[in-house]
């Protein structure tokens, strides 16, 4: 699998807004700024590249369509701890209080100076350590965080150990939460096409990964069964 930007050197950020010419702008603003960049337009388009590109922060528009920004923020915060800055044309001081409540780290209005924003996003990333932690994943409501650039699990603030082949599973599960994947599945995506071994290998390995995350291995309540089909990750 190819999930990991290992060796980069710069960080990746998703900018969520409806405008093009402000997506173009603000992508120049960026990538001139040393940031690599992916964009989306509504909320769905977000969260859809949010979970394959695990960006280390988001750009995220208040008023988008379908979905709005405060939405958005709401679901990220249930799988991650990503830096987030809402960024909207709304000046009103309660809108600022939503946002933070939601989750957002920072509000920036429109019009605003590139500059500032690009020092606001660098200070954020400082101070959430995010060039040395990586891009991260919470499952269990934040009891678990997987790094995805360390190869790391963090189990209630203690790091466990976990084979290659562990890890990668639970990161597959991870990034598609509430999809439910066949055992066939799952042996494909994550053990590859030529694996001799059978469909028993994926209970074997859920198994193991249960007694190193969950906190009662015989209730599991985050790596859940579907009897008859296969494995989901809770919500």
């Amino acid at each position: 699998m190819q999930y990991f930007k290992q060796g980069s050197t710069k960080h990746l950020i998703l900018i969520v807004d409806d405008e093009p010419d402000l997506l173009s702008g603000l992508n120049s603003i960026l990538t001139a700024a040393n940031f690599r960049v992916v964009t989306a337009r509504d909320g769905g388009e977000a969260l859809s590249i949010f979970r394959s590109e695990i960006p280390d922060l988001v750009i995220l528009d208040l008023m988008l369509p379908v979905m709005d920004g405060l939405e958005v923020c709401r679901e990220l915060r249930k799988t991650s701890d990503v830096p987030i800055i809402m960024l909207t044309a709304r000046d009103d001081s309660l809108d600022k209080i939503l946002g933070l409540e939601f989750g957002a780290d920072d509000y920036v209005t429109k019009p605003f100076n590139g500059r500032e924003l690009v020092a606001r996003i660098r200070s954020i990333l400082r101070r959430t350590n995010r060039q040395y932690r990586g891009p991260s994943i919470l499952v269990g409501n934040g009891r678990v965080r997987i790094n995805l650039n360390e190869q790391t699990v963090v189990v209630d603030s203690r790091q466990i150990n976990l084979t290659p082949t562990e890890f990668d599973l639970i990161t597959q599960l991870a990034r598609h939460p509430g999809q439910v994947f066949s055992r066939s599945s799952l042996l494909e995506i994550v053990w590859g096409y030529d694996f001799p071994g059978d469909l028993r290998t994926v209970d074997v390995h859920v198994r193991r990964l249960r007694r190193k995350i969950e906190a009662d291995p015989a209730n599991p309540t985050i790596i859940l069964t579907r009897f008859g089909v296969g494995y989901v990750l809770a919500k």
